[in-house]
């Protein structure tokens, strides 16, 4: 009872872990942004469009004019499906049938189905009801048509490949980096180290630059996997993809920084960084579930989580082929994340004065 860090590790853990998945484990999916291309606009695909919009599962995000608008939606990351639907599509539906096209990112294969999977509910229940409430014959029919763009063949890879290397670039980084200044601290030797001509910034470059190039060489080795074995694309930059995960390293860098100032040996830092960011990067950032169907406090916090931001880069850059142009705000985003808790860290790092 006097041991308040194992009460904490006893009684705090489970309460957390049993709030965070019972949030955060489920496959339903609410306020997906859909994109919506109506060549038709008559009574009966207005109606139809509604039905999806009021079922609490989609948010229409955009309204395009033409087909031209659908690879730069996606490409943007702004929607994860688009429903085409047809010109004249009350009288086909009513004649010999009508056929709606779905394009699902299957840049996130789970996502996609489980999200085609609502819109073929959706419209079958909309089916039934036009023909129980006489608006047209028996022989009224919608048929859908699927295509997966990005991941034609659903490969769970697409989605795991980026999400291993953001797990493995916060281990190495932010954990090993905090626990390895808390032990110079632990054992006396950080003394040393202050009491030395070297500056704080010069003792913080010397011992997180092994970790930096230790985690670049784990990053290439999994892009290389990814690509050989599971057949991964690289229709990006390479050299952008390099680039942006230097800056992730450093932002996971830094928090281990800001951690290891904040603890005084290398059990706080350990549980610190595997509470505090291990779990939170598996569950709150998107890696595994969809963000959009956890609640808005979990998503705000989900938002100051680096590897919110940085899986979405991986996937855009591998797998979709954009750019800066593209992912100039999550890159942002990243290096303030960096720039403030590298301040804070030398803050709160003790100088020899």
């Amino acid at each position: 009872m006097r041991d308040r860090r194992t009460l904490m590790i006893l009684f705090g853990m489970p309460v957390a872990q049993v709030l965070l998945f019972g949030f955060v484990l489920t496959n339903e999916i609410k306020d997906a942004s859909i994109a919506v291309l109506d060549h038709s606009g008559d009574s009966e695909s207005i109606a139809l469009l509604n039905k999806l919009s009021s079922s609490g599962y989609f948010h229409i995000d955009q309204m395009l004019k033409s087909e031209e608008e659908l690879e730069p939606a996606f490409r943007k990351g702004k929607i994860k499906l688009a429903v085409i639907i047809p010109p004249d599509f009350a009288a086909l539906s009513a004649k010999e049938g009508a056929g709606i096209q779905l394009i699902g990112d299957a840049s996130d294969p789970n996502t996609a189905t489980t999200l085609i999977n609502y819109v073929g509910a959706i419209v079958q229940d909309f089916q039934q009801r036009q023909i129980g409430s006489g608006v047209t014959n028996t022989g009224y029919m919608i048929n859908t048509e699927t295509r997966m763009r990005y991941n034609p063949d659903q490969k769970g890879a697409f989605n795991f490949v980026p999400g291993v290397m953001t797990l493995i670039l916060m281990l190495v980084s932010a954990m090993m980096t905090s626990i390895t200044i808390a032990r110079e601290k632990e054992l006396g030797t950080m003394e040393i180290l202050l009491v030395s001509p070297l500056r704080p910034l010069q003792i913080i470059l010397g011992k997180t630059t092994p970790y930096l190039v230790l985690s670049m060489v784990n990053a290439m080795v999994v892009v290389i996997l990814g690509i050989l074995v599971f057949g991964m694309p690289m229709a990006g930059s390479a050299l952008l993809l390099a680039a942006e995960c230097l800056l992730y390293m450093f932002v996971a860098l830094s928090l281990g920084i800001f951690i290891s100032t904040k603890v005084k040996d290398q059990m706080s830092a350990m549980f610190i960084s595997a509470l505090g960011l291990m779990m939170p990067t598996v569950l709150l950032s998107g890696f595994i579930f969809p963000r959009e169907s956890m609640p808005v406090p979990l998503q705000v916090i989900g938002s100051a989580i680096p590897a919110t931001w940085f899986n979405p880069i991986v996937k855009g850059i591998m797998i979709k082929g954009v750019g800066l142009d593209v992912l100039w705000k999550h890159t942002l985003v990243m290096g303030g994340m960096a720039l403030v808790f590298l301040t804070l860290s030398l803050r709160n790092f003790k100088d020899r004065l």
